[in-house]
């Protein structure tokens, strides 16, 4: 069974100067420099706890903030300095882009954006490897997104894995189709809103499994079954109609792009100077680059360089301009 996305927009259709994928501490800052120069600015991004910095517990050595901060607080500080100048948050889940046209395009699950410029800060949780199984029934019961694919397990029962907050409010919304969820999570708690977890673990059509690990997709045309490593080591088959992933890893985040960009090893997208890819217009910072330092404070200052070049390639400048007042 094959299946299309259903796009319905979130926002009006109308064509920003800049979108930017992802808001983390990379995407965030350049939404404030973005917004900051007077540029119409959009974020689309899958939700504050869902990113690598949102899910550190502890921060002490951001500059500026004193003392310890949670990633999930100082990421909405960022959010909120950036709103104040005018940027747009939208939380939605980049399926796929065409880069090439004139706007640019993103295809989300809630809506389609279109930008002069993009900036991509995506970070590094994807995952590389895929379990047995996984690519070969994708579409055929293997899916990514619960909104576009519930209700095609109506009065099915169907397995989410995964544990963060974009994994727990997918499997509620399934609720909605399924007769069964069965929620497979890897750690031994959830990082999500406590209001959303208590609603899901106490939900009636909810079976959740805690620690174990997703092994492999059964099936033949379709989805079968898939098993799983219980936490004693032993391993069990669950029979579903379908499987909805939402695992973490440590690979750049790049499958939204469908080959439009080359990637350097490892996976990570190649830019210039000025964080510019091989395609004009198209920025990428953070943990999706190459030769990046995995910190937050990085990552900011790569989100500002950006924004920076892409005011000026949209004004028609040759350099950078830096107001110290900003």
């Amino acid at each position: 069974m094959e299946w299309e996305f259903q796009v319905t927009p979130s926002v009006p259709e109308e064509v920003y100067d800049v979108a930017i994928i992802g808001g983390g501490p990379a995407g965030a800052t350049a939404a404030i420099y973005a917004a900051r120069a007077n540029l119409k600015t959009i974020v689309i991004d899958k939700g504050i706890a869902n990113g690598a910095l949102g899910i550190t517990s502890r921060i002490a050595n951001y500059p500026g903030v004193p003392g310890e901060i949670s990633g999930e607080e100082l990421v909405r500080r960022m959010r909120q300095q950036a709103e104040s100048f005018g940027a747009v948050f939208v939380q939605d889940r980049i399926q796929a882009t065409d880069l090439l046209s004139d706007p640019k395009v993103l295809f989300g699950n809630a809506g389609t954006y279109t930008a002069k410029a993009v900036i991509i800060a995506t970070g590094s949780m994807g995952r590389g490897n895929r379990v047995p199984g996984e690519d070969r029934l994708l579409g055929r019961g293997v899916s990514y997104c619960a909104t576009c694919d519930a209700a095609f397990f109506r009065d099915q029962e169907v397995a989410v894995a995964g544990s963060s907050e974009e994994a727990v409010e997918e499997a509620l919304f399934l609720t909605g189709f399924a007769s069964r969820v069965h929620f497979l999570s890897p750690k031994r708690e959830l990082h999500a809103d406590p209001e959303l977890v208590k609603e899901l673990t106490e939900h009636p059509k909810v079976t959740t499994y805690w620690g174990v690990t997703l092994r492999e997709v059964i099936g033949e045309d379709k989805v079968e079954a898939v098993r799983y490593r219980t936490p004693i080591g032993t391993e069990e088959t669950l029979p579903v109609a379908g499987v909805f992933i939402y695992l973490q890893g440590g690979h750049p985040i790049t499958d939204f792009l469908a080959g439009q960009i080359s990637l350097g090893e490892g996976g990570c997208i190649l830019v210039d100077s000025e964080y510019q890819t091989a395609i004009p217009g198209v920025y990428a910072v953070g943990d999706v680059i190459c030769h990046h330092v995995k910190q937050a404070v990085v990552a900011a200052a790569e989100g500002a360089i950006a924004a920076m070049a892409v005011e000026k390639q949209l004004r028609g400048r040759k350099k950078l301009v830096v107001d110290w007042s900003k």
